[in-house]
């Protein structure tokens, strides 16, 4: 209503006699002054000096050197990560040419057998394998979904919570569990999941099941069970980065919707998820790259013999099927095409989101 009237106001104006005359005198004075004919033009920066010549840099402009030196002191405190990175992570890229040897460790490195990409072809003909990447996908795609809707959700939740006392307790008591080991975790899982296990006596007490629910012996339950576990213990942490955008949303915007009656959940939906929506998809993007590396041990530590068809995960089968059993070339090729897909993944993610024109990681 406000905008239509504001509408109306403008277009009466416009139709003013008296308003179009001043407005043609103000754009008579603002016109742009025409170059006289035969008046020489002055050099702009860059054009003097003869050819060959160096160009000419303007006031506010720095050269390389200056800026290195302005910012030395960053410089410096940056400069033992990047040697961390470079030592941890990119020399160790050098062991991907154990994928196509037939490497032996009491072999010296220039005395190892080239096979070309054999393991490769091994790997690709192994069925085990697509049941290893088939499981690793479906619990990555659950544990995308549901994690990051949950930390979203959560961060809502206790943005809109006014109690401060209570928010700081919540928000350090949903932080605690990302410090708690798998081991402890995992135990506490098979524990609440057990046939005598709070959670069967719950459900039997509510009249939901007649008799217990042996969940850990189900292996269509499996994937369920693993993305719970991550659920309950990510859910805290990964909700940070999202306070942190929310708490740079600009208050007013807050009160200018209270001022036209927007309710609690208007201002949510309209104006805090669309100013974290840039953050939310760079999350998705680089979560994307790392849909297959899901780790193996909350899949080591919760799995059985009933259920290790369903348990089994690509790390799992690195593990197993290459250190394991010695075949460390084989292991190596596992590795390097486990990279690979993550980035292609997040190349695919990052060329949709800059093309919808949402937040992007480059």
């Amino acid at each position: 209503m406000k905008a239509f009237t504001y509408i109306i106001k403008v277009t009466k104006l416009e139709r003013n006699p008296v308003y179009k005359r001043e407005r043609e005198k103000m754009s008579d004075n603002l016109a742009p002054v025409s170059q006289q004919v035969g008046r020489p033009v002055a050099p702009t920066i860059g054009q003097t000096g003869k050819k060959g010549n160096k160009p000419q840099y303007s006031p506010g402009e720095k050269s390389f050197w200056k800026k290195v030196k302005n910012q030395k002191a960053l410089i410096f405190m940056s400069l033992p990560f990047v040697i961390w990175l470079i030592i941890f992570r990119y020399v160790p890229v050098f062991g991907w040419t154990m994928a196509f040897q037939d490497y032996k460790p009491q072999t010296p490195f220039f005395e190892q057998e080239w096979v070309g990409f054999k393991h490769f072809r091994d790997l690709f003909n192994e069925q085990t394998f697509y049941r290893a990447l088939e499981n690793t996908l479906g619990m990555g795609i659950l544990g995308l979904i549901f994690g990051t809707l949950a930390a979203i959700l959560f961060a809502l939740l206790l943005n809109e919570m006014r109690f401060n006392k209570f928010k700081k307790f919540t928000q350090t008591v949903s932080y605690l569990p990302h410090f708690v080991s798998w081991v402890i975790v995992a135990n506490i899982v098979i524990t609440m999941l057990s046939i005598s296990g709070p959670v069967n006596n719950l459900l039997m007490s509510i009249g939901i099941i007649d008799n217990p629910i042996n969940f850990m012996a189900r292996p269509n339950m499996f994937w369920g069970v693993v993305t719970a576990a991550e659920v309950w213990k990510s859910t805290g942490w990964n909700a940070i980065i999202y306070f942190a955008a929310m708490a740079g949303i600009d208050p007013q915007l807050y009160e200018a919707a209270k001022v036209d009656g927007a309710s609690r959940w208007r201002q949510m939906w309209h104006i805090t998820l669309p100013s974290i929506r840039p953050v939310i998809i760079v999350l998705l993007i680089l979560n994307i790259g790392n849909l297959i590396n899901i780790g193996f041990e909350k899949q080591m530590l919760l799995g059985n013999n009933i259920v290790s068809e369903r348990a089994l995960v690509i790390d799992l089968y690195a593990l197993n099927y290459g250190i394991g059993m010695f075949r460390y070339s084989f292991g190596t090729a596992i590795g390097i095409f486990k990279s690979v897909i993550s980035v292609v993944l997040i190349l695919i993610a990052n060329t949709f989101a800059r093309k919808i024109g949402e937040g992007r990681v480059f």
